[in-house]
Parts: structure tokens; C-alpha cells; sequence
């Protein structure tokens, strides 16, 4: 039992941990609104997504989705594309003019922009359905359950205290100069992954 847990908590937190378009997406919205749970739609939609693609995973869609080389292409070419207008967004948003930058999205289109990062980012899926997936078939019963519900938890744990983080940056830079440039750092990860993308699928 408690294998089962540890082994999902240390496995979903090294895969949750690296700079992704999910965790810069939920940073910048902490950094952005002046309240910390004015960023919580893009921290629970996030989690949820997170929450259903794990169970999904463990339960066993993993091995079809795998077997399907048509679907990781289509998966991986959508993914890059979408990826390479996130990062276009990003760079060009203005984390000083918040109602013009994505750094502070209204509640609506925080949940479509979480969605978006969430489902359409094949780094997140593969992740989820092709590691975590894969791990949970060797636990069965009740410790799949608690390496599911382990895996789960750090997700929401990482993206409130991410957004949380966030928050408290953007408190201590009222020039928002630095967050400006955390924008475009950030904007050339996701270009770099988008391309590490492309470069996989040739």
C-alpha cells in the first residue's frame, strides 16, 4: 500500500516538476491577477484536467492510445502548432495592461486557455497516459487506486502552490519588469518544445 503511494507521489512530481505550457500558463495567471483566487479557474481546470487524464491512464486507455500511430502523429502535429501560438501569446503579452495580455485572463477564458495547455499538449499526455499509464500496471485493487489518488494529489498540490508562487512574484515587481521578462523566457521554452515536437515526428 504504501509502494503503491510513494511510488505515484515521486513519479507524478519528477514528471509535474520541469517547465512546461501548463505550469507557465498557471504561473503567469498567478503572477497577473491582483487576488490569489481570481487565478484559481486556470489552477482547477488545470488539476481537473490533469485528474482525468491520470485516471484515464490508469485505467487502461494508455495501451490503446499507444498502439495507435495515426492518433500520436495527429496528437503530436496539433500539439506543436498549438504550442507555437501559446508561446506567440505569451511573448506578446503585457503583463503591465492586464486586460490586454494573457497574464490576466477572465475566469472564461482562463478555462478555455487551461484546457487548451492541458488536452492539446502532447508532452502532458504522453506523460500521463504513456508513464503513468504504463507504471500503474503493476499495482492492481486497492494500490492502483492509491498510486492513481497519489499521482492526482500532486497535481493539485504543484498548480495551487504554482499559481500561488506566481502571485507572490507579482506582488514583489509593481514594475511587472521582471515578469515581463519571465514572459519571454517563457515563451522561448514553449517555442523549443514545439520544436523538440517536430523533431520527434521526423
Amino acid at each position: 500500500m504504501w509502494e503503491a503511494t510513494i511510488y505515484g507521489l515521486v513519479l507524478a512530481f519528477g514528471l509535474i516538476l520541469p517547465l512546461g505550457v501548463q505550469n507557465v500558463f498557471v504561473f503567469n495567471q498567478g503572477a497577473g491577477h491582483r487576488k490569489f483566487r481570481h487565478a484559481l479557474p486556470a489552477v482547477i481546470t488545470a488539476a481537473l484536467c490533469d485528474t482525468l487524464l491520470i485516471v484515464l491512464a490508469v485505467a487502461g486507455v494508455s495501451l490503446i492510445v499507444l498502439t495507435i500511430s495515426w492518433l500520436k502523429i495527429l496528437l503530436f502535429i496539433v500539439g506543436a502548432l498549438f504550442m507555437l501560438y501559446m508561446g506567440w501569446s505569451i511573448w506578446r503579452s503585457r503583463p503591465d495592461l492586464p486586460a490586454a495580455g494573457e497574464a490576466s485572463l477572465p475566469a472564461g477564458k482562463q478555462i478555455v486557455f487551461a484546457l487548451s495547455v492541458s488536452l492539446l499538449n502532447p508532452h502532458a499526455i504522453m506523460d500521463t497516459i504513456g508513464v503513468i499509464g504504463t507504471s500503474s500496471l503493476r499495482f492492481e485493487g486497492l494500490d492502483k487506486a492509491l498510486f492513481a489518488g497519489a499521482a492526482v494529489a500532486v497535481s493539485w498540490v504543484w498548480f495551487l502552490g504554482l499559481c500561488w508562487m506566481g502571485r507572490l512574484i507579482g506582488g514583489m515587481d509593481p514594475s511587472r519588469r521582471l515578469l515581463r521578462h519571465i514572459n519571454k523566457l517563457s515563451a522561448l521554452i514553449v517555442w523549443a518544445m514545439a520544436g523538440y515536437i517536430v523533431i520527434q515526428l521526423f
